[in-house]
């Protein structure tokens, strides 16, 4: 493939837009007699929910209507289970989905009780104080080891525990290899709660046009097709009467491809029921409680090694907290079991876990999706071995990587895809060797670090490595079409949250199309303009709607050369596709424009042969037999000031591979952007929850999140595998910035304070569990907030 465009760093065509306001986003639609809406969400986290009292709120001026879930008749239903269990031996999976509004009992902080549907916001929220929602609180189940206990107040009444699954995935013989063993090292490791914090909030607008009859959706999703698909089947409608656009959409991270949050399912409805067009925003502080969370496990894990530090066997069994309801099936915790075993030849595995109901929002995928949990169990035991068998760290690593020859390699178990687990390349040594090469990693330990420490600076240096799982299927399509001006229109299912997608499809069909891409036009997330896809997820984006488009490309190319093959009289082969015209090679007097090719493929008058299809256009749809999987390696050196216990990244470096790469400023945009919430989640981030299921810190005073000036430059080198699972050699790339990140932080936080024998085992840090680490104090987190609306009264008033 030549590299006009394909594999160059092509500035990004959507930023113009973005950068002076003229991008569309769910806020700015707005339509005549357009009615807000406002909730009332639960108070608690656990209750009896006896009654709903909404008079008061059907009175306030500027109220057109109050619902409460029984007023939606058989509309009220509990949500869909988007993703099943996979096919593993023994699986035990509860299904329990969330609802429109709460019935007869809540079960999390900020649950739907009602909705208000007023001429303006500010009405809205006003009637939604007026709400009294009677409810008796019941016994909260905050804690996931208490959950499981004999007599544990049950979150849902029809099961007999609050157990959500069971899983048990194996192979090999772990209790062979722990006999066998030189040495075996254990440790409890926590992961805990957190969020996306997404620059947009969701959002919603829903118009019924009763004349048409036609619903018109803008949603700030990630899945625009399978949203239309379900919203149809519940409304009675088909198909084709809804449209859902998902325009630009500032910042997804996975909470947005949850579905059906009861906005999604309510709003289209109540639009209907009014026949006159609704908005829903929402607003930060019901973020922290109606958006999906996502982190929260408790790994007892052990690793069996031989005297030389090489693995010979894995344990691990660990709880996750999947909150209140679990409609995203078991993608999170599978993919902490996969990815733990990461860049690793790993002869014996042995991973149970148990998910959890509790009273909290409920936990579905969040960038990473679970694979920083994995991957931070692996780190740390590995770490635990180099300690205590006097191994460098960077030397453990590489004594026990896969090696070139070992791929594809069979993991032996299942994967959130319902297939094998099978890596289907890499070349992992010389990552980590790129990476300690990059940080300088001898020379640091054995020069710069004690020259500092002699200075009393206390710094320290990690490195880490990580697999991501990408790219899976089912599949997504494309259609390219030239028109007859030339230009060229690409339109796929999937939506975009920031990923280049406008710039990186149009990028992989100029280079097949032979035109400027700038003639080149992309449509993503409008189900009018595709009608068939998956959605944006799971690193896949690039990789699957890439190669879609990269099919469809070819089919058009050949297209045109057939033509123009006829009408100039010579063979294929001696044709070329050159800035937007084809013509005979040598011949420039020979070409034609792709404009006049797309009229003569399109003739009005005149017979053609039987079979012929008219115009420069096709449609094609790409599905990997299996995910690919991407890796790398990240580095850092960081000083920690042992007065107040903050952490000063110093250097931050990334080797990444993910296959040939179509952007490569787009790919390192993704991975810095990965690095920052990754810096994030390590020692900023953290959910704080009372014993009553409260959240403590649901605003930016409380809930801290880094800033420009937290990020450090980041050093970035791309080694290239090319994936042999499709035609493009890609694999996905949008987590892999964030995946390792906590346990690199931990890593060289526990080496900067080696002197003071503190031990990592938790995720995220902050300078107070600092200090509290260091000085052998509990953890005690502090922080406010309000996050109601209405009266709800219970056990004598609140």
């Amino acid at each position: 493939m030549s590299s006009r465009y394909f594999g160059q760093p092509v500035k990004r065509r959507e930023d113009p837009r973005l950068l002076t306001g003229g991008a569309l986003f769910v806020d700015d639609v707005h339509l005549p007699g357009m009615l807000h809406v406002a909730f009332l969400r639960s108070d608690f986290a656990h209750g009896r929910l006896n009654g709903v009292d909404v008079e008061a709120a059907l009175q306030h001026p500027g109220v057109v209507a109050v619902y409460t879930a029984d007023d939606l008749g058989d509309y009220w239903r509990p949500g869909p289970l988007l993703v099943p269990p996979p096919p593993i031996e023994g699986i035990v999976f509860h299904e329990r989905t969330q609802v429109p509004l709460a019935r007869h009992k809540v079960r999390h902080v900020g649950e739907p009780i009602a909705v208000v549907v007023a001429e303006s916001r500010y009405v809205a929220e006003d009637a939604v104080a007026e709400i009294c929602a009677d409810i008796d609180p019941l016994p909260v189940v905050a804690d996931m080891d208490a959950a499981l206990e004999a007599g544990a107040p049950l979150i849902h009444e029809d099961l007999e525990s609050n157990l959500a699954a069971h899983v048990v995935q194996h192979k090999g013989d772990y209790e062979t290899a722990r006999r066998q063993a030189t040495r075996v090292v254990s440790g409890r490791f926590t992961y805990d709660h957190g969020i996306a914090a997404a620059m947009e909030n969701r959002g919603v607008v829903a118009d019924w046009d009763g004349r048409e009859q036609n619903l018109r959706i803008w949603d700030t999703t990630q899945a625009p097709i399978p949203i239309r698909n379900g919203l149809a089947a519940m409304l009675g409608l088909s198909e084709s009467q809804v449209q859902v656009i998902a325009p630009f959409i500032g910042g997804g991270f996975g909470p947005k491809i949850m579905m059906f949050y009861p906005e999604e399912v309510l709003l289209p409805w109540i639009s209907m029921r009014l026949n006159r067009p609704v908005k829903w925003i929402e607003d930060r502080q019901e973020n922290f409680f109606a958006t999906t969370h996502e982190r929260g496990q408790t790994h007892e894990a052990e690793m069996a090694v031989d005297a030389a530090g090489r693995i010979l066997g894995i344990k691990d069994v660990f709880l996750h907290d999947g909150g209140a309801y679990d409609p995203y099936g078991l993608t999170v915790p599978i993919n902490s079991q996969c990815t733990l075993l990461g860049c690793y030849r790993v002869p014996s595995y042995y991973s149970e876990f148990k998910a959890i109901f509790t009273n909290k929002t409920l936990v579905t995928p969040y960038r990473g999706a679970g694979r920083q949990h994995g991957v931070f169990v692996m780190e740390r035991l590995l770490d635990l071995a180099a300690a205590e068998m006097d191994i460098d760290r960077v030397e453990i690593r590489r004594l026990n990587l896969l090696a070139k020859e070992d791929f594809p390699h069979d993991h032996q178990i299942i994967y959130q895809d319902f297939a094998p687990l099978v890596y289907d390349s890499g070349d992992y040594l010389p990552a980590v060797d790129k990476a300690a090469e990059m940080i300088d990693w001898q020379r640091f330990i054995a020069e710069e670090q004690p020259r500092l420490r002699a200075q009393g600076k206390a710094v320290g240096i990690g490195l880490v490595t990580y697999v991501e799982g990408t790219g899976i299927g089912p599949y997504e399509g494309a259609r390219v079409t030239v028109e007859a001006s030339g230009k060229v229109n690409i339109a796929t299912g999937v939506g975009t949250q920031g990923q280049g997608h406008f710039t990186s499809f149009a990028q992989v069909v100029a280079e097949q199309l032979g035109v400027d891409i700038a003639d080149v036009r992309v449509t993503t997330g409008d189900t009018r303009e595709f009608q068939w896809g998956c959605g944006t997820f799971a690193s896949r984006g690039a990789v699957v709607a890439g190669n879609a488009c990269h099919a469809a490309a070819l089919v058009v190319r050949k297209k045109i050369l057939a033509l123009a093959s006829e009408l100039l009289e010579a063979a294929e082969e001696d044709l070329e596709l050159v800035d937007g015209k084809v013509a005979v090679r040598g011949v420039p007097k020979t070409a034609m424009t792709l404009g006049e090719l797309a009229v003569k493929a399109n003739p009005m008058r005149g017979a053609v042969v039987p079979g012929t299809e008219p115009g420069l256009e096709a449609t094609t749809y790409f599905g990997p037999a299996s995910g690919t999987t991407a890796s790398g390696v990240h580095a850092m050196i960081l000083e920690v000031d042992t007065e107040t216990f903050d952490v000063e990244i110093l250097r931050y470096v990334v080797v990444h591979d993910c296959g040939k790469v179509i952007n490569p400023m787009i790919l390192d945009g993704q991975i810095h952007g990965g690095v920052a919430q990754g810096i994030g989640n390590a020692f900023y981030e953290q959910l704080i929850f009372d014993d009553e299921g409260q959240l403590l810190n649901a605003s930016f005073m409380d809930y801290l999140l880094p800033t420009s000036t937290d990020v450090p430059t980041i050093e970035g080198a791309h080694m290239v595998t090319p994936s042999p699972l499709n035609p493009l050699g890609l694999k996905g790339a949008g987590e892999a910035g964030a995946i390792p990140v906590g346990a690199l932080f931990a890593q060289a936080v526990e080496d900067a304070l080696s002197g003071l024998g503190v031990k990592i085992h938790e995720i995220p840090l902050s300078p107070h569990r600092l200090f509290d680490l260091v000085h052998g104090g509990g953890s005690q987190h502090g922080g406010g907030s309000q996050h109601g609306g209405g009266s709800q009264r219970g056990g004598g008033g609140r």
